[in-house]
């Protein structure tokens, strides 16, 4: 089962994400990446994950991975936030991760969590997103 995952990093935090994805790159190749402006790139340009790239974060990209959380196509989100550093484009963060509680979609937001999330991935533990996808499916008939 393929999932789709979205990858956003706040500047301070993209290295990190790049190594992270480097670790787990095997396990991210199965799946539908999605990733903000400037993360996506930096990824692409140290893997050989394709990854399909939105707007930088304080340009819309945020509110474009919110878009797809609204309409329940995201499957997880790891979101590795600066907390020590205020953002400009913050009210559009809140909304992005209030609607992942709102469509129940796992969120990450440093690399603890999100090494937890995709080793549960690995495992094969995120089949019940299989059924909501399911019955998305036969809701819009």
């Amino acid at each position: 089962m393929s999932l789709h995952i979205a990858l956003i990093a706040h500047d301070r935090k993209k290295e990190e994400m790049v190594n992270f994805v480097i670790a787990y790159e095997s396990v991210f190749a199965d799946h539908e990446l999605y990733a903000t402006g400037t993360t996506g790139q930096k990824i692409m340009d140290n893997t050989k994950l394709k990854i399909h790239r939105f707007m930088s974060g304080p340009l819309g990209g945020d509110q474009q991975i919110g878009a797809l959380v609204a309409q329940n196509i995201l499957d997880f989100l790891i979101f590795l936030r600066d907390p020590l550093m205020a953002q400009p484009h913050e009210p559009d963060i809140i909304a992005l991760l209030r609607l992942c509680d709102v469509q129940g979609i796992p969120v990450a937001t440093n690399v603890a969590s999100a090494e937890l999330l995709v080793r549960a991935l690995d495992r094969g533990d995120f089949a019940w997103r299989e059924l909501v996808h399911k019955y998305k499916s036969e809701g819009e008939l």
